[in-house]
């Protein structure tokens, strides 16, 4: 069996588990969901209260927003394994029984768990984002679909890769390090805003360290047609979501160095 079919069957089981209990699985979602509108609210808050924020009015911001979340929720829910991977695999030893078999571990982890609930935050993704479309009047690239679409995708990648990273401290560390957090959580948050709005030192950070702004602000600023304050050109825009892609293949050959230096712990 070839590796996509592999981890269809893997998320074919998770999903068929997870649906075993229906009531748990609603509320759960429903959790989600609601726990992250809560967040809206308060930068709704902040709008009402100043009005604008960096240039930007609500209705835009609301736009960068729905796209960060929906592209988290979907990271978020393919890398369970990776995300648990120190205290579920390292710490107990479990890991070696993935190396025994014939498979990739790192496609053994994403198939680990697809969770479902994850469909709440993603719904209040897409639902900030219809209402930044509702509170706009933005003249769309007529490529702005194919153009989100990408940042979407490059989102996932670089999420993703920020989760690997964050399992391969494990293999020195043993447990999943919580400051980890600080680049997946924190970055989605980051991410929710446009650049322009934060210090020059910590834009850099966003474009050349972690380069979140390459898959919310910079696509986005070219879906909207709208020039960048920042001065970039803009044709870098439809092109930065590659950025994501390039930081997960770097996230997997670290990765790799990791397993190469791992040392079981027992069992």
């Amino acid at each position: 069996m070839n590796a996509p079919a592999l981890y269809a069957r893997y998320a074919l089981a998770s999903i068929r588990a997870q649906l075993a209990y229906p009531v748990s699985f609603a509320m759960l979602t429903l959790g989600a969901f609601l726990a992250t509108i809560i967040e809206f609210v308060g930068v709704w808050a902040l709008f009402r209260r100043f009005g604008h924020l960096g240039g930007w009015q609500l209705g835009e911001v609301a736009l960068f927003y729905g796209l960060v979340a929906m592209t988290f929720a979907i990271a978020d829910a393919i890398t369970r394994g990776f995300d648990i991977f120190g205290d579920v695999f390292v710490k107990t030893g479990g890991f070696d029984r993935l190396l025994l078999r014939p498979r990739s571990p790192a496609l053994q982890l994403l198939g680990y768990e697809l969770r479902m609930t994850r469909i709440g935050r993603f719904s209040q993704g897409m639902l900030v984002f219809a209402i930044g479309l509702g509170a706009t009047h933005i003249h769309w690239s007529p490529f702005a679909p194919l153009e989100l679409a990408f940042a979407v995708a490059g989102g996932v990648a670089l999420f993703s890769g920020l989760f690997v990273m964050q399992a391969t401290l494990a293999f020195w560390t043993v447990e999943s390090l919580e400051v980890a957090n600080v680049l997946t959580y924190g970055g989605e948050a980051a991410a929710q805003y446009p650049l322009n709005v934060y210090a020059s030192w910590f834009r850099d950070f966003l474009i050349w360290g972690v380069p979140l702004g390459c898959v919310s602000y910079l696509p986005m600023l070219a879906a909207m047609r709208r020039p960048d304050p920042l001065g970039s050109p803009a044709w870098i825009g439809p092109l930065a979501p590659l950025a994501g892609f390039a930081f997960l293949g770097a996230a997997l050959f670290i990765w790799r160095f990791g397993i190469r230096r791992y040392t079981s712990t027992g069992s």
